[in-house]
């Protein structure tokens, strides 16, 4: 009493967990909503991509707009002050009292050489008219010194003495003052000059920054006497020019030679001396003192090159312009710092120098990088909150099977209670039951908890709701079909009090024929009344025929399990790819061939269950899978009484090989036309219900516990557990060729 009692209660506790488990799970579950808001992250990450694609080509379409423009306008500004420049310079060239004091000059200097020639020309009364007349012009237009420069490189006068005289000193310069002696007015690009010369700071010293606006003196007759060098300082005008325009914090114009020296002052000029590439004092500045060469690190963020300056490759920028030409680049490129930058530039090739605008790559696209961050903070909020709610349907999902699990240990499903564990599939498990109201035995099929899904149970309702349809006595009849709270799936069919085919033989042998014919010819009665609802079974063979006890006869027939059933309206059953569906010992060429089938794919395999039956063993016997497939298509089966090495009657040897013929249309018409042919066969009365009883009297006596009793019995025997195995789950997935 008190070990029931205790069995009692652990099944109640389990019970009362599983109902709470459900409705645990039932609040985290409910559909995949999850999935939906994954589908949704991925759509507004795609959405938020384009746009971002989009905002981007925006963006950097307007910035490459934006340099151009800012480039154009100091562009425009450094023409308009050096057409002023070399205007200016043409007017003092061509005024007469200075070519008068500059020809006078050119006559002493043709006089007199060596020293003389120096001391002649400092001290002459033409040098000082010359610098009376030049000096006003050059205060009013606030240019800071001149020099006067004959062919052969005598320099004739200056704003001070140092060089006067000199014919070497200006050599060096002299292929770049050639034009000027054909009638040319030139603009000199900055360079570091040899003359002693005073620094922006007032201080004589040689080898300071200076740019020239030079134009020809002519004399009377139309000659070239000289070359009229106005000194102007690149560091203050031209410096100042490029940068009438320029972007943000960051931006900068400047202007370069061919050798990708600066020509114009950096804004940088003290983040240069914190990198050493400048001197650290207070004369040093980036004029002519900086390569536009690429470190290939970013030296603002303490990095150091691996590359000496002189080994670096001048920026893509420089570059391009050097080779003469003119772009624009948004997509970033390194700077004489190693800063990313986009820019714009251009090649002036009437003055020999490049000009270039830049900014910083971060200035430049800090709105898109904030559009970047807004985007990513988003898809990463609906990426994590997907992973949040998949993991916690997981959980839920856990919850569901511990529930359905605990539904199935606490032995209850609905009205049923679960006794014996007979078996179990792919699909599902069987149980031996009964109703609590009824107490009928009955056998459950309910689907594994693991296997709960949408295509699982569809096909379990499928194949409830096909077998339901059927009423012939040989089909196996469905009671009841359900689903628990906890989301277990099942189904109630009669108890079957017998042995399948598949086991008779194991156990006891091939059968005689005149039984053979008996047990054939309801098996074709069962199959008739599916072929007439246009139902094809696909899976018949032994271990889905049981012989049971019904109603005190023996040897009563039924057909199981309606799991692969399809209807003969569908053309071709749609399955895996590269995969058969049924079992392939007793598949039609057809249903192997993947062809269209009917019913008389199934009077293959009633064939082949007979031939099974006669001989003790199947059709054929192949090694492999797909040897097996091929000998059901190609080979010829050898006859019962041949295999058998016993005499089997011709009219049921023959209906036997009728059936198994490749071709369906030499297969008997019907399941109904079958029947009637086993029927009228000689043998087909000799197997009486006597036959039947001894037999099972025989072999089977004592095997099967009592209808009576099946509430009570807790442990089933053996026997128990192989007679209903083929009410299992039979489906076989059979790969092609190919696999």
């Amino acid at each position: 009493m008190n070990v029931r009692s205790s069995h009692s209660d652990s099944r109640t506790a389990r019970f009362a967990f599983a109902a709470t488990s459900a409705l645990a799970s039932g609040l985290f579950s409910r559909g995949r909503q999850w999935l939906f808001l994954a589908l949704l992250t991925c759509l507004l990450i795609v959405v938020g991509v384009l746009t971002y694609s989009s905002v981007e080509s925006a963006v950097k379409t307007n910035l490459a707009e934006q340099l151009r423009t800012i480039l154009n306008a100091d562009v425009a500004a450094m023409e308009f002050w050096l057409s002023a420049q070399r205007a200016n310079a043409m007017v003092l060239a061509n005024d007469e009292r200075v070519r008068d004091e500059i020809q006078a000059l050119d006559s002493i200097a043709n006089q007199s050489e060596g020293a003389s020639k120096t001391a002649g020309l400092v001290s002459s009364r033409e040098l000082k008219g010359v610098r009376e007349k030049i000096d006003d012009w050059l205060e009013t237009h606030k240019v800071p010194g001149f020099l006067l420069i004959r062919r052969d490189g005598l320099i004739l006068a200056g704003d001070n003495d140092y060089g006067i005289g000199d014919p070497d000193l200006a050599q060096p310069f002299m292929p770049i003052l050639e034009p000027i002696f054909d009638g040319e007015t030139l603009v000199i690009p900055p360079l570091k000059s040899k003359l002693v010369l005073p620094d922006i700071d007032g201080t004589q010293r040689a080898g300071i920054p200076v740019m020239f606006i030079a134009a020809p003196v002519t004399s009377d007759d139309g000659k070239t006497i000289a070359a009229l060098c106005l000194r102007v300082r690149p560091e203050e005008e031209f410096t100042k020019i490029l940068s009438v325009a320029r972007a943000g914090e960051t931006g900068e114009t400047y202007a370069f030679n061919r050798d990708g020296v600066l020509l114009t002052n950096s804004r940088f000029d003290e983040e240069l001396k914190d990198f050493g590439l400048l001197t650290d004092d207070d004369k040093t500045r980036s004029l002519l003192n900086i390569e536009l060469r690429d470190p290939g690190v970013d030296m603002t963020r303490g990095l150091r090159p691996t590359l000496r300056r002189s080994s670096q490759p001048l920026t893509r920028m420089a570059v391009s312009a050097i080779a003469g030409e003119s772009g624009v680049d948004v997509d970033s490129y390194r700077d004489y710092r190693g800063v990313p930058v986009v820019g714009a530039w251009t090649w002036l090739p009437e003055y020999a120098i490049g000009v270039v605008t830049e900014v910083d790559a971060a200035e430049a696209f800090r709105p898109l990088n904030a559009l970047r961050r807004a985007f990513a903070v988003l898809a990463g909020f609906l990426l994590l909150t997907t992973i949040a709610l998949a993991a916690l349907a997981m959980y839920a999902s856990r919850l569901e099977l511990t529930a359905r699990r605990s539904a199935i240990e606490a032995r209850r499903l609905g009205q049923y209670a679960l006794d014996d564990k007979l078996g179990a599939g792919g699909m599902g498990v069987v149980y031996r039951a009964h109703h609590n109201m009824l107490h009928r035995p009955t056998a459950v099929k309910l689907l594994h908890a693991e296997n709960t899904n949408e295509q699982a149970i569809a096909r379990f309702e499928r194949e409830v709701q096909l077998t339901s349809h059927l009423t012939h006595p040989n089909t196996i009849a469905i009671y009841d079909y359900g689903r628990t709270p906890e989301g277990v799936f099942y189904y109630a069919m009669e108890y079957l009090d017998g042995i399948s085919l598949d086991d008779v033989v194991s156990r006891f042998g091939r059968l005689p024929q005149e039984r053979v014919v008996h047990i054939l010819q309801q098996l074709c009665g069962s199959l008739s009344e599916a072929h007439a609802m246009g139902l094809i079974h696909r899976d018949v063979k032994p271990a889905n025929i049981m012989l049971t006890k019904c109603g005190g006869m023996r040897d009563f027939v039924k057909l199981l399990d309606f799991g692969l059933v399809k209807s003969q309206e569908v053309q071709r059953e749609v399955t895996l790819a590269g995969s058969l569906i049924g079992t392939p010992l007793y598949m039609s060429p057809e249903a192997i061939a993947r062809k269209e089938q009917d019913g008389r794919s199934d009077l293959y395999a009633v064939g082949a269950v007979g031939y099974y039956l006669l001989t003790g063993g199947p059709v054929f016997n192949g090694n492999t899978i797909l040897e097996l497939c091929r000998q059901h298509t190609e080979q010829t089966p050898t006859s019962p009484s041949q295999r058998a090495g016993v005499v089997v009657n011709h009219d049921v040897e023959q209906l036997i090989m009728q059936c198994l013929a490749k071709r369906p249309e030499d297969r008997p018409a019907t399941a109904e036309v079958l029947e009637d042919q086993f029927a009228a066969c000689t043998v087909a009365a000799t197997w009486t219900r006597e036959s039947a009883k001894q037999w099972w009297d025989e072999n089977l006596s004592g095997e099967t516990p009592s209808p009576n009793d099946l509430p009570q019995t807790l442990a089933p025997s053996p026997q128990s557990l192989q007679k209903t195995a083929a009410l299992m789950e039979t489906v076989e997935h059979v790969p092609d060729e190919e696999s």
